[in-house]
């Protein structure tokens, strides 16, 4: 009885085809024509991004020998987790890794919270000099932090507000080595690229129509609870996305963690200086440094890169429905 349906259906097929002038056929080849492009090209490009990856992990696993084996390009031959370790004991892992996970999620939440009133307010109010603030906030997305490294290192090696420490105290405080300067410079949105983050808040909430405030305002609601209760909820997902965006340049931070956190064993700093302890660590003798063989440089510095990246894929993993939903809202907001 099926096949006797399937048959009846694809005659009747082949009729309105041939009374559309063979056009429903063309229509359906050119449909799974596209569908079979577009399939290429995802897969293509999901290959460039994975593949690295792929590469460093069957790297880390292999013995050194069967790095200068020639007929190994993936697989190992002799399987090892020694190579982990080697890692974890160059970066002080775990205690690097807990340092930069804590730092960043301080630092986002800063970012996040005064980016989020700053970017509301460019937004909903009128402010003399309003277009010359946010010009400065373009230009902070335009120049690199590293123009005003010195500025930034006086700043807070000699801390005062108006001379009133230097007055008390007789002399300035000088706030490097600790996560002061970062919750500082995060909380007055002068932190690591403070300017996208306000610039994505403002054009979301100018997309917001106004009638829903106005309509708060008429119910009796004050300005802050409009924006906490209507606002923010609102905006969620793109807050979120500031967040996530905030929370992996922080992570992979080595400019404001070589300036201000020497002191602290962060993941990233560690793992931009590890060639340097290689030399050391692989000695018998702990006061001379041997030459290691740039194949195995390259194996360690992956698997540190692959350790780097581990924490971040997770996260977007979790995040990354809110993340894609906040792109398609801030594509359709008018």
């Amino acid at each position: 009885m099926t096949a006797k349906t399937e048959s009846l259906s694809r005659e009747k097929a082949r009729s309105a085809n041939k009374k559309s002038g063979g056009y429903l056929f063309r229509s359906g080849v050119k449909r799974w024509t596209i569908s079979i492009v577009r399939g290429l090209l995802i897969f293509g490009l999901c290959f460039m991004i994975i593949q690295p990856m792929l590469t460093r992990f069957g790297s880390s696993l292999m013995e050194e020998r069967d790095l200068y084996d020639a007929t190994i390009v993936l697989l190992p031959r002799n399987v090892t987790l020694d190579n982990y370790r080697i890692v974890f004991d160059l970066t002080t892992f775990p205690r690097s890794m807990i340092n930069t996970a804590w730092t960043s999620l301080i630092v986002s939440v800063l970012q996040v919270i005064a980016c989020t009133l700053v970017g509301y307010g460019f937004a909903r109010y009128e402010f003399p000099l309003k277009r010359f603030w946010f010009a400065c906030v373009v230009l902070m997305i335009i120049i690199p932090p590293q123009t005003i490294a010195t500025p930034l290192y006086m700043n807070f090696r000699y801390f005062d507000i108006a001379g009133i420490i230097k007055t008390f105290r007789g002399e300035p405080l000088n706030l490097l080595s600790n996560i002061t300067p970062y919750m500082l410079m995060s909380a007055t949105c002068m932190g690591l690229k403070d300017g996208l983050y306000i610039y994505m808040l403002r054009q979301y909430f100018k997309g917001i129509p106004k009638s829903l405030e106005e309509a708060a305002y008429v119910d009796g609601c004050s300005t802050l609870r409009t924006f906490t209760t209507i606002m923010l909820p609102d905006a969620l997902p793109t807050v979120l996305s500031c967040f996530l965006f905030s929370f992996v340049w922080q992570w992979t931070d080595l400019f404001y963690t070589r300036n201000f956190l020497k002191s602290m064993p962060i993941y990233s700093t560690e793992l931009s200086s590890i060639l340097t302890r290689m030399g050391r660590y692989f000695s018998a003798d702990a006061e001379k440094a041997v030459i290691i063989p740039p194949a195995r440089q390259q194996q360690l510095v992956s698997i540190g890169v692959l350790i780097c990246c581990i924490p971040l894929i997770i996260l977007y993993i979790f995040t990354q429905r809110t993340f894609v939903e906040s792109i398609a809202m801030s594509g359709s907001k008018e």
